[in-house]
């Protein structure tokens, strides 16, 4: 926990999710899923202000942003940043 008694793994999202928002808002291509990948972005923001986001949302999410922005590669860092911090929240449970 942080001096504001926040879980450092949302905090690690919160930035993640935050920095590939602003790379992609600045990235000057088009391509066919961008909406996809700013409206998911966006929901991940709106998880991790609420506190303690849901594995199986995050994982959804993630594939969702992956599968519209993972062929440009100039946002390539910021995608596996992302899933770097959305793995902080351990493995979904079995089904």
């Amino acid at each position: 926990m942080t001096g504001r008694d926040e879980d450092l793994r949302v905090a690690e999202l919160r930035s993640a999710v935050s920095r590939l928002r602003r790379e992609l808002a600045a990235h000057p291509a088009e391509f066919p899923d961008r909406g996809i990948a700013e409206d998911e972005l966006a929901a991940l923001a709106a998880m991790v202000v609420s506190g303690m986001p849901e594995v199986p949302r995050l994982r959804r999410s993630l594939l969702l942003i992956a599968g519209s922005i993972g062929s440009v590669s100039a946002l390539a860092r910021g995608l596996a940043q992302v899933r770097t911090a959305v793995e902080l929240f351990g493995e979904p449970p079995r089904r």
